[in-house]
């Protein structure tokens, strides 16, 4: 079984798909999916809207251009030939471009940018380069998230398929929302991760609404676990959007993700916001190796961490943790944005079936396991399929 919750980015579906097969919780089939319990039960925040005045939502009314010397870690394109699925190749130089067919169906990514010190070469049209690196050669060849065609497609232009809560593995914990870790997850498809931190004793944790429910371990050891994937996968592109559960400042975050090597992969963006036609297209976030996108949707501050960007003046996400089987496609974070704005940023569909549950004093959120297959169909009412076609 799968639960599922999705996002979109404009007119494209960002597919939010959270992995939840044969996780052991409790039984909610007998419960209504809209059940509501007593309201002075404490919530520690867990999947519901954080508020009060440490929430705060960026309104930015310019778009700031970050100097070159701002982009620690980016390196420049100066040539990029992509081959998509049907053989034809087109290839960019400056000012020119031309183009030829081949007969052979490939992809090839290939440019001349910034490359490590083990790494020597160049490239001159479609010939080979040189390497003197003896690491281990990747086994995936197939580039861009195992689709060719989406190589000279933007990022902000894809569906990509993503896990809700994604640390959260624990059999027989209500806390849990998945079965598979993140290895697993991103083997499966996954390209998006979430999941929620808590700041405990000077130590940032993932934990499900309170490390005393559920804590999984280190953010650094989350973070490492996925910067090892991506070392061994250099064609894929992956997202992560981390939950600040305590609301902390972006300072708390820098050591576990320097620590852990995922800011070597980190895409730094050019601007402040990012509009919804300036992000590079896969190919030139491979090429660069800049292909960890890391999204925080609190307390964000990207003048002084540039890699961790704000989630919601650049993406909205319709009602979260939702319990309504309808899964109406409305705006609900940032709240107030006027339809112009909308129309600028990427957008998240949460697509996951919960219902809202008493345990050990707190309100918390639970798979509504009893309609996961319903909830994560093709076809039907409440189904993802169906969200699909609607909410674009």
């Amino acid at each position: 079984m799968m639960q599922i919750a999705i996002a979109f980015a404009t007119l494209l579906f960002l597919y939010k798909a959270y992995a939840q097969t044969n996780i052991a919780l409790p039984d909610t089939s007998t419960l209504p999916t809209t059940a509501t319990f007593t309201s002075s039960i404490p919530n520690l925040g867990g999947d519901l809207i954080p508020t009060g005045s440490g929430v705060s939502y960026l309104t930015l009314n310019s778009t700031k251009t970050l100097s070159s010397g701002s982009l620690s870690g980016e390196t420049a394109i100066l040539a990029t030939t992509i081959a998509v699925a049907n053989g034809t190749i087109v290839s960019v130089s400056g000012s020119s471009t031309t183009s030829s067919t081949s007969s052979i169906s490939v992809t090839i990514l290939q440019g001349s940018h910034t490359i490590p010190a083990t790494i020597s070469g160049n490239s001159t049209g479609n010939t080979t380069s040189s390497r003197t690196s003896t690491s281990a050669q990747p086994t995936n060849t197939q580039p861009c998230n195992n689709f060719p065609e989406f190589c000279n497609r933007k990022y902000s232009n894809i569906t990509q398929v993503a896990a809700h809560n994604s640390p959260f593995v624990a059999p027989n914990n209500a806390a849990a929302n998945q079965a598979l870790g993140v290895i697993d997850q991103l083997n499966d498809g996954i390209r998006m991760l979430q999941g929620q931190t808590h700041y405990v004793n000077e130590t940032m944790y993932y934990c499900h609404t309170s490390c005393d429910l559920l804590n999984v371990g280190t953010a650094e050891s989350y973070f490492a676990n996925i910067t090892r994937w991506v070392h061994d996968h250099p064609y894929d592109v992956v997202t992560l959007l981390i939950g600040n559960g305590d609301l902390v400042k972006i300072d708390k975050y820098i050591a576990p993700l320097q620590s852990s090597g995922l800011t070597k992969y980190a895409y730094i963006p050019p601007e402040i916001p990012m509009g919804i036609d300036d992000w590079p297209t896969l190919s030139e976030m491979i090429l660069t190796q800049k292909r960890v996108v890391i999204f925080m949707d609190y307390n964000a501050d990207q003048k002084t961490v540039p890699y961790v960007l704000d989630e919601f003046s650049q993406m909205w996400e319709t009602p979260f943790s939702p319990t309504n089987r309808s899964f109406p496609c409305s705006q609900e974070r940032p709240p107030d944005l006027s339809n112009e704005d909308i129309g600028k940023r990427m957008y998240m569909a949460n697509h996951n079936l919960n219902t809202e549950l008493a345990l050990g004093g707190t309100s918390l959120l639970v798979v509504t396991v009893s309609l996961l297959n319903e909830t994560n169909g093709l076809s039907g009412f409440g189904s993802l399929g169906a969200m699909a076609d609607d909410c674009s």
